[in-house]
């Protein structure tokens, strides 16, 4: 039996400049994921007391979905577009 898995990506961004284009990047990103195989759920989320803040929450088939999709062009193009804008923190969980 295969184990669902489920992302929270946070972001933080370095300033309020840097925060709006990594929010473009995310909604990007966001459009193109939901189409890859194995996506159940993809989202982000603006946090409402913190304007520097957003979250990814993604839930996958499985791991190797989640691998497929952590290798497109896509994923490395707006991943490094957030990178460049402020911190990630990956929390992955399975079940």
């Amino acid at each position: 039996m295969s184990t669902m898995i489920r992302v929270n990506c946070f972001f933080q961004a370095t300033d309020g400049d840097t925060y709006k284009d990594a929010l473009r990047a995310a909604v990007a990103l966001t459009e193109l994921s939901r189409k890859h195989a194995g996506c159940i759920a993809y989202d982000v989320f603006q946090s409402a007391t913190r304007s520097d803040v957003f979250m990814f929450c993604e839930t996958w088939k499985d791991d190797a979905s989640l691998k497929a999709h952590s290798e497109t062009p896509e994923f490395a193009k707006y991943g490094k577009a957030m990178r460049d804008c402020g911190q990630l923190k990956v929390e992955k969980l399975e079940f």
